[in-house]
């Protein structure tokens, strides 16, 4: 532990000594818990990330318009474009690799609910389906199902481990969370928990804000942060030992998320990639999601604000958008990848500003609750490893199928709890049809199928399928010819029911 005057003369030299401003007014315990804070903090580098984050906040974002090109069909993968057999082989390779224990999945769950208007981990969150599941739920039983489903095509019995890289404020809640739910079913040696690092936020002119008279304003830095935490956490040394050798990660508000996608695993593996991403096509030119793309030759994600409108909007010969490939979080990575990444390219990875409203002390130690922003937080981005593959590949999904994000309260536009559980409920309707079923409404009007749901579409029925029942749609052969009364839940022992008729 330091003392307070060797953290003194670190904040003296980064220019930082306000932070000590009301250590006199501190009792005993709270300057021990300071100086505790204060000693995790990398002070050396304080001064380098003060100045970087003010000159970033600065400085507006770049137009990379003449420096773009789209990535390469051979380096594209396609569930629409693809033929029936390349899927089949992809997820046949996909399983295989899977039933050998050879695949990990690794949820990005550092984030709080704020923006749902909920002071807990968003995975914890219950967007009102029939069944009342949570986001983490649906998730633990789809690797659940993902693990039979390979080892009854192999023969075997395997182990699909789930890494959860949490932060200071979600750790606690997750880890009793999980505990409450017996781990879904799950076994618990098999989901590996750990907190990604904390950086401080600063004001405009680069000062570290206090967000009480002993406490710092804190902030997870970013899902980028991944890559550090795997190295605090030993995290990759745990992948050797188990002999996972392929990641799929993705993020927590997916829920629509494949988890350990065998199809997409199996197309990044018989490429020889070591590096992949799921992309959706962009529903509109000036879609407010980064783009896959290359830039002087180097495959990276372009934020929306780095393309003008007159290049957002250029199409190709079909009339597609030529700069279509919407990043959404879902990627693919070989532990040795990421290996390199932490030996190699960490301290490389680029520094991205977020303006926030963060609460602080002023002057006279009045606590203040801005109302507009007056911080910037700086976070890395997980795709930033992008430019370092040495062989990159893009796979392209069915937005319906594979991507509804829970980001905003209902009430918003996009991304809503509504959006997502309708979502979810209209792609179970689907498969339900698909299977050869009939579906009613609750007054035996039979129900018209429907290809996708948004929020201002009439909500889809109320049907639902455990994922321990069907993972994607499959195994739904029980189903043909039944005519279906919703509200209509699928779970385990129903579907046992209707095999026995």
């Amino acid at each position: 532990m330091f003392s307070v005057d060797q953290v003194r003369q670190s904040l003296e030299s980064a220019g930082q000594t306000h932070i000590l401003q009301f250590w006199p007014e501190l009792c005993e315990e709270d300057r021990d818990a300071f100086l505790q804070e204060l000693a995790q903090l990398d002070l050396r580098g304080l001064k380098e990330h003060c100045e970087g984050a003010a000159r970033a906040a600065a400085s507006p974002a770049a137009s990379l318009d003449q420096d773009i090109d789209p990535v390469p069909p051979e380096f594209i993968g396609s569930v629409r474009k693809s033929e029936q057999s390349c899927l089949s082989l992809w997820e046949d390779e996909g399983l295989l690799q899977i039933s050998r224990s050879r695949v990990g999945v690794l949820l990005l769950a550092g984030g709080q609910g704020t923006r749902l208007g909920v002071q807990y981990p968003k995975g914890m969150y219950n967007v009102g389906l029939p069944s009342g599941k949570t986001l983490y739920q649906i998730q633990a039983e789809r690797i659940h199902k993902i693990q039979e489903l390979a080892g009854v095509k192999h023969g075997s019995t395997c182990t699909v481990p789930w890494y959860i890289m949490t932060s200071e404020f979600t750790l606690a809640p997750t880890e009793t969370f999980f505990k409450e739910n017996n781990y879904f079913g799950l076994e618990p040696s098999n989901i590996v928990m750990f907190e990604q690092r904390m950086i401080p936020a600063v004001t405009f002119d680069g000062k570290v804000i206090l967000q009480g008279k002993g406490k710092i304003a804190m902030a997870p830095d970013g899902n980028g942060g991944l890559y550090q935490a795997l190295v605090d956490n030993k995290v990759l040394e745990d992948m050797e030992k188990r002999g996972v050798e392929y990641l799929h990660v993705y993020c927590v508000d997916n829920i629509l998320v494949k988890m350990a996608d065998p199809v997409f695993i199996g197309f990044c593996v018989s490429k020889g990639a070591d590096c992949g991403a799921k992309v959706v096509a962009k529903a509109y030119p000036t879609e407010p999601v980064g783009v896959v793309c290359r830039v002087r030759g180097v495959t990276q994600v372009v934020e929306y604000s780095e393309i003008q409108p007159e290049t957002a909007k250029l199409q190709g010969p079909g009339g597609e958008l030529v700069y279509s490939a919407g990043n959404i979080c879902n990627h693919f990575f070989t532990r040795a990848f990421l290996n390199d990444v932490a030996e190699k390219f960490e301290g490389k990875l680029k520094q991205h500003v977020a303006i926030k409203k963060v609460p602080f002390v002023d002057s006279q130690g009045n606590q203040v609750k801005p109302t507009k922003p007056n911080g910037i937080k700086m976070e890395k981005f997980v795709f930033d490893v992008f430019p370092f593959s040495r062989n990159f590949v893009a796979f392209e999904v069915d937005r319906e199928d594979e991507f509804s994000p829970l980001k905003n309260a209902d009430g918003a536009a996009t991304d809503t709890p509504t959006v997502a559980r309708n979502s979810l409920l209209a792609q179970h309707c689907r498969w339900v049809t698909a299977a050869g079923a009939k579906l009613l409404d609750q007054h035996g009007h039979p129900l018209p199928p429907r290809a996708s749901a948004s929020a201002g579409d009439s909500p889809p029925a109320q049907c639902e399928i455990s994922p321990l029942v069907s993972y994607f749609g499959e195994g739904l052969e029980l189903l043909r010819g039944k005519t279906l009364t919703t509200p209509f839940i699928l779970d385990e022992k129903r579907a046992k029911e209707l095999q026995a008729q």
